[in-house]
């Protein structure tokens, strides 16, 4: 069985916590794209973790995790989370790297932070972790691997060829330069603490799925920032789609079984871009307190609105979602009104149900439909049954709208708080 976890908003949608809770049975866990720039993060026995990087099926020993191919690792970060986790206690032995992964280099944050102050008033809204300049590296054939680090004369060569052209951007934007000899001791550092995690994948992969093991395939942000179908250019520079996520992890498409999508009951997103359902009102405000909606990378407040039919439609649709993980329903417990989205009205008065490009999609108003709140705690219900009956009919409308059933509802961050449908 292979299950791939795949946000259906805007990212921050809980993805973490429903791999922690899938983990348990699975044999392999590989993160398949994305970098450090955004956080899953998970709650269990052993405390809160906020991870950017490592697969969160970690906290199961027996559990081989594997940072697939498609993502981008920034070392710092990874050592760093390495070093927290192992001082909570957590056995970090299980890890694999792909070593066709690319590695992001100390000037890509540089990059990223000098392009976006550049863009002015017209910023993406990039966390300035380096991501996007370290895949249009890799796009561009620039990009250093982490198997480079086991091979030190490929790797000055590769870089020798690259930093020329690195300074030259930092010049024009009036930086420092970066010295050759320092970025290779800072590899050589790197190769020392990570060379015995650093595996040729496919000889882990092939044999897993031939012998029928339990894959989960984690991803990273959702379909609204995908590079080619979310709101561009307001997007990350990756593919969080199901489709990506056998070319991330290297796996062949058709061995994927189901494809979970995670959705809050309600939405949010960081980050700049149109954001139909959004409310800037106190309302919004609420959501954002009660659920802590606080990036786990930069800290940034999200940006909080109504549960968006159209756009969780438009996952399912490009991801084939074979089912759905809600989260959150509690932090709408003490709400009398609660309202969702279920088209967008143009200026002409037409109304839609897809997402349209950004250029429409900055002119569209969302079209919402009321329901009543049950206004009565969630947090302790372990079973559908349980739910108070006005909870019950907003998720039969969800599942309605979406066209994709229920597969598990989450009451609250804990582990034991998600439970099937």
């Amino acid at each position: 069985m292979i299950t791939t976890v795949v946000g259906a908003q805007f990212g921050d949608e809980g993805k973490g916590r429903v791999v922690d809770y899938l983990a348990h049975h699975a044999d392999l866990v590989i993160r398949f794209q994305g970098g450090d720039n955004a956080g899953h993060t998970v709650v269990n026995d052993a405390g809160t973790f906020r991870l950017h990087l490592i697969p969160s099926g970690i906290f199961y020993p027996q559990t081989t995790c594997l940072i697939g191919s498609g993502v981008v690792v920034n070392p710092v970060t990874l050592l760093e989370e390495l070093a927290n986790l192992e001082a909570s206690g957590i056995d970090t032995s299980n890890l694999k790297l792909s070593n066709r992964a690319q590695m992001l280099m100390p000037y890509h944050p540089a990059l990223d932070g000098l392009e976006e102050a550049q863009r002015g008033g017209k910023q993406i809204g990039t966390t300035k972790r380096g991501i996007g300049p370290a895949y249009a590296d890799k796009a561009g054939r620039r990009g250093l691997r982490l198997g480079d680090l086991a091979h030190p004369d490929w790797l000055r060569e590769r870089l020798s060829l690259v930093l020329p052209q690195v300074n030259h951007k930092l010049e024009y934007f009036g930086a420092p330069t970066m010295k050759l000899e320092d970025l290779l001791a800072q590899c050589a550092e790197w190769a020392e603490a990570l060379a015995h995690r650093i595996i040729e994948p496919l000889p882990l992969l092939r044999p897993a799925v031939e012998s029928g093991k339990h894959i989960l395939l984690e991803g990273q942000l959702g379909v609204m920032r995908d590079l080619d179908w979310g709101t561009y250019p307001f997007v990350t520079s990756s593919n969080p789609t199901a489709a990506y996520a056998a070319v991330g992890a290297g796996l062949p498409p058709q061995t994927i079984d189901q494809v979970i999508g995670v959705a809050k009951a309600y939405a949010t997103a960081v980050g700049a871009g149109p954001y139909p359902a959004e409310l800037t009102n106190n309302i919004g405000q609420k959501l954002r307190d009660i659920g802590q909606e606080y990036g786990a990378t930069t800290g940034r407040p999200r940006r909080t609105g109504w549960f968006d039919a159209v756009a969780v439609r438009h996952a399912a649709f490009l991801n084939g979602l074979t089912g759905l993980a809600i989260t959150k329903l509690d932090v709408l417990d003490t709400l009398a009104e609660i309202k969702i989205c279920t088209g967008y009205q143009m200026p002409d008065g037409r109304q839609i149900d897809y997402v349209p490009d950004t250029p429409v999609l900055t002119t569209i108003k969302p079209v919402l439909e009321s329901w009543p709140g049950w206004q009565a705690p969630t947090t302790e219900i372990r079973a559908w049954d349980e739910l108070p009956p006005a909870a019950q009919r907003y998720l039969e409308r969800l599942q309605q709208l979406t066209g994709v059933p229920i597969q598990f509802v989450s009451v609250g961050p804990q582990r034991e708080a998600m439970f099937a449908v």
